[in-house]
């Protein structure tokens, strides 16, 4: 049995599999690495990940615990500043810097929960629109019209003041405004593989629509979902922090970067550093995201893969 085994696992078939998939991860990473301004954003978004996981370990405070004796303390390489709060503090004596290490939490959990609601969303209504045409596909698309051609921040502050002020209604809000790329981009890629022959060929071969559109056409149109994804991850945390700035997305006293700069604005004169590290954290994390996206955008696109 186990000589039986061993042919198995060293046979052609399974060798030449293995094979293809490290080759295809070689390109891929070759294309990716050329773009060196991605090779930045993916290094800066495994740091963000993993100042994520340890905030507990790494935050020298409690995100929430207030020091009175300590009220918008500046950093500690300024005048006036304490080694104890490296960024210094906020209005009600707050460390800056664990805020921010636990607001990392906050924007992943934004980002993974948006782009996963708006792409599982989008991938289906897309499916059933480039499937089956006719009057679905109309309907469906003239809605996704409908939603594009109002401003995404402006869409998603109405349905927050619907549903009422939440990080969660805002994470919906939000995934509704990003939900038509998805849509878009999903029913042109089975409009384009739904005539292919391996598609007629699964046809008449007896398979059902639910497996031609998830088994069949689905998985050879991911790599413009992929790109799609990245971005919209990015969108989500940029809109979540323009929600919590204007008092529609978290709440206080939740350590999110939006809700910092929303609470730190009256002091912008006096204390310019309760504005200026959130600001930086927001800007440095979709800056690098966004720079992701574009090495994706080139590893995977065939049209921009240079000989």
């Amino acid at each position: 049995m186990a000589d039986t085994m061993t042919d198995i696992d060293n046979s052609p078939e399974v060798l030449s599999s293995g094979a293809m998939r490290r080759q295809m991860l070689k390109e891929f990473w070759f294309y990716f690495s050329e773009n060196r301004g991605a090779v930045i954003g993916l290094v800066i978004f495994v740091l963000l990940v993993a100042v994520a996981l340890l905030a507990p370990v790494i935050a020298p405070h409690s995100p929430f615990e207030q020091y009175r004796d300590a009220v918008l303390k500046p950093p500690a390489w300024t005048s006036g500043g304490s080694a104890t709060y490296l960024l210094g503090t906020d209005p009600v004596g707050r460390d800056i810097l664990s805020r921010l290490l636990y607001g990392a939490q906050y924007s992943l959990f934004i980002g993974v929960f948006v782009t996963t609601l708006s792409l599982v969303g989008g991938i289906l209504v897309g499916l059933i629109a480039g499937y089956y045409r006719g009057w679905i596909d109309t309907v469906i698309m003239r809605l996704m019209d409908i939603i594009l051609a109002f401003p995404s921040l402006l869409l998603a502050l109405v349905l927050v003041a619907i549903l009422g002020p939440s990080l969660t209604n805002g994470m919906i809000a939000i995934a509704i405004t990003l939900q038509p790329h998805f849509v878009r981009l999903t029913r042109a890629a089975v409009m384009a593989e739904k005539t292919r022959d391996y598609v007629t060929a699964a046809r008449l071969a007896g398979a059902g629509p639910v497996r031609l559109m998830f088994k069949t056409i689905l998985p050879n149109c991911t790599a413009p979902l992929i790109v799609q994804a990245t971005l919209s991850f990015s969108n989500a945390i940029l809109d979540a922090s323009a929600l919590g700035f204007l008092g529609m997305g978290a709440q206080p006293p939740a350590p999110e970067w939006g809700t910092m700069l929303a609470e730190a604005r009256e002091f912008i004169l006096r204390a310019w550093w309760v504005v200026t590290f959130p600001g930086l954290a927001i800007l440095i994390t979709v800056l690098a995201i966004n720079l992701m996206g574009d090495g994706l955008r080139d590893a995977l696109d065939p049209k921009l893969k240079r000989s």
